[in-house]
């Protein structure tokens, strides 16, 4: 059976996700990600738009495509899952190294690439061609490209399936069944269902939280543990600060919510804010604007900043970047007093977000706890669930699409091996039926 699997990148480590598939001659990518710790470790003197696709390679931040050089003229689409870094954001820098493939994606996905290029000025010579949730789109006399409605951290998610003559391979490559989102539709479980009875050779897998013995709690559990510390904490006369992840729309949406009925003005400030904000509202998926006040150029976000200490900072609810503690966000400037922006004790801010569990995040949130705390301010942790599935999510997918293959991916080995116990306790056999792969390996489906 001539079907191929390059792992190209994002199976030994966590990060960087990208798979290539030849399929007889043609060759589709998923996925052109970047390996965030390395990129913003580069990056963080770096002007983004003088950037180069070697440059980013020698310090590995971008996937390798050297590991198919054989198979580049033969590559027909490059199609990413959903709209985060890790799975997005190669494309500006890689995407021309494949010139004849366009990127195929879903609306919101495609707006949030829209917006990086325009922000980065930056161009590639690949056509951009939204699919619609639940679509299919023929890429080629023997491959079709359907995107399924899957719930995750960020609008639009979906699993890729692969139409193939030799039967679907679908990727699930960030996912969870949330049956109560707060924004967007439930997962597609009948489509998952009927794929499954149509025959899927493979399924690519993610095994983030695959040790974890539990079903991923829904964003309406996130929901209530926002509202149980925005509604429920004594911050009268109190700054209110909330950060999380600026892609997470339906998260920033519990906090609009819940922001109005503090009464209180509701401001966001910083660019990537903007970016993903303003991407959703393109397409009619959020409309903040009757509620929200944007701010993300330098000298805007210091007026606002120094109205809002004129006019009393009980006034606002400020939603800003800075989650992980990065150095150049905009919570981490505050705590160094590099804006106009006096900190006192007692005020609030609220880590709706978890660590990233990488060194560089880890050393970072650490440092802007350490320099909040030496203000006075009070500090929730943790308010969050994570748009990924556990180990019983994983089960029920296994059981709706029934495939013949395994393979485990994004995670590294670590996680894979919790993958690998799962697919054993359900029947498959390692090395026969389910795959453990590194960086740059090949697996023939025979």
């Amino acid at each position: 059976m001539p079907i191929e699997i390059c792992t190209i990148s994002g199976y030994s480590v966590t990060g960087g996700n990208s798979t290539a598939i030849k399929i007889d001659d043609e060759v589709v990518i998923l996925d052109m990600g970047l390996h965030m710790e390395n990129y913003i470790r580069y990056t963080e003197n770096e002007d983004i738009r003088k950037l180069t696709y070697p440059e980013l390679l020698k310090v590995k931040a971008v996937p390798d495509y050297k590991l198919i050089k054989d198979w580049r003229k033969n590559v027909i689409g490059i199609i990413p899952s959903h709209g985060h870094l890790d799975h997005i954001g190669a494309i500006p820098f890689s995407a021309d190294l494949f010139p004849n493939a366009p990127v195929i994606c879903t609306p919101y996905t495609a707006e949030v690439l829209r917006s990086i290029f325009q922000d980065e000025r930056i161009k590639i010579p690949n056509q951009l061609i939204p699919l619609n949730l639940n679509s299919i789109y023929k890429l080629s006399e023997k491959i079709q490209v359907e995107l399924v409605n899957v719930t995750h951290s960020i609008p639009h998610a979906s699993l890729i399936v692969l139409h193939t003559p030799y039967g679907k391979i679908v990727y699930a490559n960030d996912y969870k069944f949330d049956r109560q989102p707060t924004l967007g539709k439930k997962p597609n479980f009948e489509r998952l269902k009927q794929i499954g009875e149509e025959g899927v050779l493979l399924l690519i897998v993610e095994s983030l939280y695959a040790h974890e013995d539990r079903k991923m709690p829904s964003e309406s559990v996130a929901k209530q543990m926002l509202k149980d510390v925005m509604l429920g904490v004594h911050a009268d006369g109190k700054a209110m600060f909330v950060t999380t992840f600026s892609s997470h729309l339906a998260r920033l949406k519990s906090i609009v919510e819940l922001g109005k009925k503090l009464n209180r003005e509701i401001i966001f400030i910083g660019r990537s804010l903007s970016k993903y904000v303003t991407a959703g509202q393109r397409i009619d998926l959020i409309n903040f604007e009757n509620d929200v006040k944007i701010f993300k150029h330098r000298d805007k976000v210091e007026k606002i900043l120094n109205k809002i200490m004129r006019e009393g900072k009980e006034k606002y609810l400020i939603v800003c970047t800075g989650h992980q503690g990065e150095p150049k966000a905009v919570l981490s400037r505050l705590s160094r007093k590099e804006l106009p922006f006096k900190f006192n004790n007692g005020d609030v801010v609220i880590f709706s977000c978890s660590v990233i569990p990488v060194e560089l995040n880890k050393d970072n949130r650490d440092k802007l706890e350490k320099q909040l705390r030496s203000h006075g301010v009070r500090i929730f942790r943790d308010i969050h669930v994570s748009g990924h599935a556990a180990r019983e999510d994983h089960r029920d997918l296994i059981e709706l699409i029934k495939p013949k293959h395994i393979l485990p991916s994004h995670g590294g080995k670590e996680k894979a091996a919790a993958m690998v116990n799962l697919a054993q306790e359900m029947g498959f056999h390692q090395g026969k039926t389910v795959h453990v792969m590194s960086n740059g390996k090949r697996l023939t489906l025979k």
